[in-house]
């Protein structure tokens, strides 16, 4: 699997209000090649759209691929990489009962088994390029 292209994803999710609207994007970058996803809903959370963003980067990409993730979202980041083991043993529960967010949750799953998937978690609002491209894109999907 070392021969898959490479590609990075920064992504990130944006809510005003937490329940409120809220606006998503992923900039997708492969070599010279870029790709810019955004997406919202009229009602949602903040947590919503970090995971949206990252799903719908997974989602682009048209064949396996070794991906670099980046996000500010610690939750997006420890969900996927630490706790959907567990969640899954349970049957998609956390210990104490409800999943939150189980349909994005098993979605991402999904897409995350077809590649070879790295996480890289940036401070948010610190600088980054990037990241603080993917959050004014994020913050301009926000349905008005």
């Amino acid at each position: 699997m070392t021969n898959l292209p490479k590609v990075e994803i920064w992504s990130d999710g944006a809510c005003t209000g937490n329940p409120g609207p809220g606006g998503w994007a992923a900039i997708l970058r492969s070599g010279r090649h870029e790709k810019v996803l955004t997406g919202g809903e009229r009602a949602t959370t903040n947590n919503r759209m970090e995971i949206t963003a990252a799903l719908e980067g997974l989602r682009a990409l048209k064949e396996p691929c070794q991906v670099l993730i980046y996000t500010d979202s610690k939750y997006l980041m420890q969900g996927a990489t630490e706790w959907m083991p567990n969640w899954k043993a349970r049957g998609w529960k956390r210990k104490g009962g409800v999943l939150l967010n189980v349909d994005l949750w098993q979605a991402l799953d999904i897409e995350l088994s077809k590649h070879q998937v790295s996480w890289i978690w940036v401070q948010g609002h610190a600088g980054n390029p990037m990241n603080e491209r993917a959050d004014r894109l994020a913050v301009g999907a926000i349905p008005k």
